[in-house]
């Protein structure tokens, strides 16, 4: 390491603004050098992102399991015939957990099975207006779970996506997770946590290739109604390109906090859920928002001295360098108002009274009020879902709960006397449209005397 601190602190905060702040979107046209490399190997020519992607989706609605077979081996290197992994598997993986885990991972499990069953979602019918109006609430007859691998299992992303879905009653929940360890298994926290999820089944399937599966069904692999789940540059692109063929929960690009502190938090704290962050993923992105010159010094410090305790050092490193910083602004409204503007994914209020400060946020995917409710708490066992909007989505959408896992079909059943006063209004704005069939349907009811 250079002398350079770890994490920089922004004085000027119209240089943060267009640099730090300046939000890129979940999803780039620059394809790193690297990328560009692994594409030519692959497949044989330089092909962009998105282009590659197209390519597989279309040979695994053409091919099924054989295209599955070809990818695995082309892209992870790795020969599988099987896909699917039996249930007894997973409960034998449960079953080696060691004790200390396998109660962690139920304790999360039961908190979001409770937090997500308090979430209102119920049909309803009214005649308040004439009739019978409502709304039937329908849970989604299969769902796909994509747990991405990466550099390390996440048996709590399975947990976070499997369970509101469950709680929302659909009827079949299906895992797809990338091949974990060099003998294309998949690891046994993940089997584990699918046996706690009581999912339905499980395929040893990764990137845009497991997309590709769900959409279109294989001979192995059912197709289902949506996939939920965040994962890479691949199986993000690829959930855009099948979007209309089956429902997503939306698009997630690297994960991301914004720490709001005063001069009452304490520095090695703010440091710590900063480098929490930062690990992740070296394109993660942690950001603190201060008004005291002074805590922004002991936070910069406090991260130089937690960095080499770290078994993943090296990435927060690079995610500091590259999305990090610490932002020193002119007051505690000004930081307020700016993460609100770049609308993370998390927002953690390190302040007194975060209760009054979190009424100025609109947005955001989850609002940590307080030191004691760290982003860490949430990302495992608080009980709201962690998977949550990236890349300033936060502006129009929401975290995934059971909300993701119905539908709402419209109930109209208007009587006889309240449709008479109403044939006339419908006739006149269809005439207006020059839909002159939408007329005549509603003036044939109001001159039928027969009826």
């Amino acid at each position: 390491m250079t002398g350079e601190p770890v994490i920089r602190i922004y004085d000027d905060l119209e240089e943060a603004r267009r640099t730090l702040l300046q939000r890129r979107g979940v999803l780039t046209d620059e394809a790193p050098e690297p990328l560009r490399e692994s594409i030519l190997r692959i497949f044989g020519e330089e092909l962009s992102p998105e282009q590659a992607v197209a390519r597989i989706l279309a040979d695994v609605r053409r091919r099924g399991d054989e295209a599955l077979r070809d990818w695995t081996a082309r892209i992870d290197g790795l020969v599988i015939e099987g896909f699917e992994v039996p249930p007894q598997e997973w409960e034998a993986a449960y079953g080696a957990l060691p004790a200390e885990l396998a109660e962690a991972l139920t304790l999360a499990a039961q908190r979001i099975r409770e937090f997500h069953a308090l979430q209102p979602v119920t049909s309803w019918t009214t005649e308040a207006l004439g009739g019978t109006l409502g709304q039937k609430i329908v849970a989604l007859e299969r769902v796909g779970v994509y747990v991405p691998g990466g550099t390390a299992p996440l048996p709590s992303s399975l947990l976070m996506a499997a369970l509101p879905a469950r709680v929302a009653g659909v009827r079949e929940v299906i895992v797809c997770t990338p091949p974990g360890r060099p003998d294309g298994r998949v690891p046994g926290v993940l089997l584990a946590a699918a046996h706690i999820a009581g999912v339905d089944r499980l395929f040893r399937i990764g990137g845009a290739q497991a997309v590709a599966a769900l959409t279109f069904g294989t001979e192995s692999i059912p197709r289902v109604d949506k996939i939920v789940g965040a994962g890479g540059l691949f199986t993000t692109l690829a959930k855009r390109q099948v979007y209309g063929l089956v429902g997503l929960d939306g698009l997630y690009g690297p994960t991301e906090t914004v720490i709001v502190a005063d001069e009452t938090a304490h520095p090695a704290w703010v440091a710590a859920d900063l480098l929490a962050q930062a690990e992740h993923d070296p394109l993660a992105t942690a950001i603190l928002l201060t008004p005291s010159r002074a805590l922004a010094e002991a936070v910069q410090a406090e991260v130089a001295k937690l960095v080499p305790e770290l078994s993943r050092g090296e990435i927060a490193v690079q995610s500091l360098a590259g999305q990090g910083g610490i932002v020193l602004t002119p007051d505690l409204e000004t930081a307020v108002r700016l993460a609100d503007e770049f609308a993370p994914e998390h927002l953690c209020l390190s302040v007194q009274d975060p209760q009054r400060w979190s009424e100025q946020v609109a947005n955001a995917g989850g609002i940590f009020l307080g030191e004691h409710s760290c982003e860490v708490l949430g990302d495992y066992v608080a009980g709201p879902s962690h998977i949550m909007p990236t890349g300033g989505t936060a502006r129009f959408t929401g975290p995934l709960s059971t909300l993701d896992f119905i539908k709402v079909i419209n109930i109209i059943a208007l009587d006889a006397a309240s449709a008479a006063r109403f044939y006339p209004a419908a006739a006149c704005i269809a005439q207006a449209e020059s839909l002159t069939a939408h007329a005549a349907a509603a003036k044939i009811r109001i001159t039928d005397e027969s009826v």
